[in-house]
Order: C-alpha cells, then sequence, then structure tokens
C-alpha cells in the first residue's frame, strides 16, 4: 500500500502544476475591456465588482467535486472559468479608473492571488501605504511564482478536504466560495488602482504614475 502522505503530496504537485498552467493562461496578459475612465471610479468600480461576483456565483453554483484525490481533475476547469471572469472585472476596473495601461501580468497576478497567498505574491508587488513597487518578472521568475501559488492552492482547497465539502452543500457552497472569492480579488484590484504604481524594471529604472504624468504636461 503507497504511504498516504506521499501519495497525497504527488496528488497536491500534479495538482499545483496544473493549476499553475491555468493561471499562466489567464494573467500572461490582460483582456481588452470597453470600460472607459469614470468620472466617479469608485462607485462604477464597486458596481462592476457586484455584477462580477454575482455572476461568478451563479456560473459555479453547478460545481460538484467528487470525493477524494480525483476531485482536482473537476477543480481546475471550473477555476478556470472564475479566473477568466475575474481577470476581465479587473480589467474593467483598470478602465473605470483610466489605469488600463497600468495593468500588466504582474499587477493581474497581484490582484486575483494576493487573498490567496500574499507573501508569494509580494516577490511581485510590494505595497508601502498608498504606494505599490511592481517588478516586472522575466519568464522563469513569473512561472515559478504561478507555481508556488498553484502548490498553495493545492493544497489548500484539495488537500484540506473541500473535495469533499464542496458535494454536501452543492450549489450555494460553491456559488458562495465564487461570490466570495471574486469580491475578494475586486477590493485588491480598487485598492492598487487607487493608489500610485510604481514599476521596476531589471535595469533598476523605476516609472511612476506621477513620473508618466509630469513627463506629458512638459512634453505638451
Amino acid at each position: 500500500m503507497p504511504d498516504k502522505p506521499f501519495t497525497q503530496k504527488m496528488v497536491d504537485s500534479r495538482a499545483g502544476h496544473r493549476l499553475a498552467e491555468a493561471i499562466l493562461d489567464y494573467v500572461g496578459h490582460a483582456p481588452p475591456t470597453g470600460e472607459r475612465p469614470s468620472s466617479s471610479p469608485a462607485t462604477r468600480a464597486r458596481a462592476i465588482a457586484h455584477a462580477a461576483a454575482r455572476q461568478a456565483a451563479v456560473t459555479t453554483s453547478s460545481l460538484t467535486l467528487p470525493p477524494g484525490p480525483l476531485g482536482w481533475m473537476t477543480l481546475v476547469p471550473e477555476l478556470r472559468t472564475l479566473w477568466k471572469l475575474q481577470t476581465q472585472m479587473v480589467a474593467d476596473i483598470a478602465g473605470a479608473y483610466g489605469k488600463t495601461h497600468e495593468l500588466g501580468r504582474e499587477e493581474m497576478l497581484y490582484c486575483l492571488f494576493r487573498h490567496t497567498d500574499a507573501r508569494v505574491v509580494r516577490d511581485l508587488v510590494t505595497q508601502i501605504g498608498r504606494r505599490f513597487v511592481v517588478q516586472r518578472a522575466s519568464r522563469p521568475k513569473f512561472r515559478a511564482v504561478a507555481i508556488k501559488i498553484g502548490l498553495h492552492i493545492a493544497q489548500r482547497v484539495v488537500g484540506r478536504g473541500i473535495a469533499r465539502w464542496i458535494p454536501v452543500f452543492g450549489a450555494l457552497g460553491a456559488g458562495a466560495y465564487a461570490y466570495f472569492d471574486t469580491s475578494k480579488v475586486a477590493a485588491t484590484a480598487i485598492e492598487l488602482f487607487t493608489g500610485v504604481i510604481d514599476v521596476q524594471t531589471d535595469d533598476g529604472f523605476a516609472a511612476s504614475e506621477e513620473a508618466r504624468g509630469r513627463e506629458k504636461t512638459v512634453s505638451g
């Protein structure tokens, strides 16, 4: 009989890498948005967040996971659907704040997973008061961060029994989880785009919104 902890680790590892691939599919670029800068971005952003959270709850309300270690095979497609909806929500919120061009893959990953694994996303985005320092990462580093998040989700969701919990509560449990998770993503996005975003590149050059604004004023 295989060692149970070892088997669980193998399952978590496979699930984590599959989740990481799904993460990379959706945070590698921001989806286009038709949202225009709003005269009241906070109000508009909250409306976008509420609509997206409700849609997420409805979309995932039919989620059922088989019990046991195979539950993650059903979980991954469901999470991909949820992340697709959330990335669009983040792009729309950025649009409402007039910061579509500020939304790169690092900012997107930060918005989606800060509430999931704050320690890991600090490798890409660091908050200092209302200022957010974004480190543009190489492809290998960005992938490594995605894998860490995927493994964390696999251990928390699959390894701790949500694969058995969701079938008991059915649509109610799945919908409530999706609503809560999407609301947390929205809160992070609103906080980020309300603040000042500094981008740190590999050559050490830092560019902030304020600096870019001053450059445009001078050139104008």
